[in-house]
């Protein structure tokens, strides 16, 4: 008995379960109208990723400028503290000119405000000791005397000479107080005082502002 050939397996069946599911064939035969979608479709998705890539360009742009103008302003931010710094120092050289050429001028000045500034306090003492610079004892007590008997003290001024001071620079002693002044000390502490507060303020002076050039 001849047996019939065994049948040849097309992949277009699909068993499930034991039943037999004709497989879902590719569509061979596209109409106009299909082609017109698929055509908008891909022009769709090409947009999309043209529109991606334009705005991963435009982020990695912005990135690089806001990097490139973080560096603009923190090299301005240097620029304007050297330039409040170097001010500064003008500032205080000006200052030295001035208070030498004022001392220059008037070199008892400073004494004899001190005097008049600590009257009150001076009222009730009965003796003022007074350190000078040397060679401007005389001078100064001359000078104080007449002052305590304008301003009304009656206390006795005793002035005595100190090599140790500098030109203006003078000392009071009345028992229950003391006051001093020191030019060159007081320009340094001047100093030390600015200098100070300029590296507090660092780099976090006033902000500094772009102003938009039309």
């Amino acid at each position: 008995m001849t047996q019939a050939p065994p049948a040849k397996f097309l992949f277009d069946t699909v068993f499930d379960n034991g039943a037999v599911v004709p497989a879902s064939r590719a569509k061979r035969h596209f109409t106009a109208e299909d082609l017109e979608q698929a055509r908008a479709e891909g022009r769709a998705e090409g947009e999309r990723s043209a529109v991606a890539l334009a705005e991963a360009d435009m982020a990695a742009t912005l990135d690089d400028i806001s990097g490139t103008l973080r560096q603009a302003i923190g090299a301005l931010a240097a620029l304007a503290h050297e330039h409040r710094r170097a001010s500064a120092d003008l500032s205080l050289a000006c200052a030295r000119r001035i208070a030498d050429a004022a001392l220059d001028q008037f070199p008892h000045a400073p004494v004899e405000a001190a005097l008049g500034a600590l009257a009150q306090e001076l009222a009730a003492e009965p003796r003022l000791l007074v350190r000078a610079p040397a060679g401007d004892a005389e001078r100064l007590s001359e000078l104080l005397t007449a002052t305590a008997e304008r301003i009304g003290l009656s206390c006795q001024i005793v002035v005595r000479a100190d090599p140790s001071l500098p030109r203006a620079a003078f000392g009071f002693d009345w028992g229950d107080g003391k006051a001093q002044f020191d030019p060159v000390s007081a320009e340094a502490a001047v100093a030390e005082a600015l200098a100070t507060a300029l590296a507090a303020e660092g780099l976090h002076g006033e902000p500094i502002v772009l102003e938009q050039v039309s």
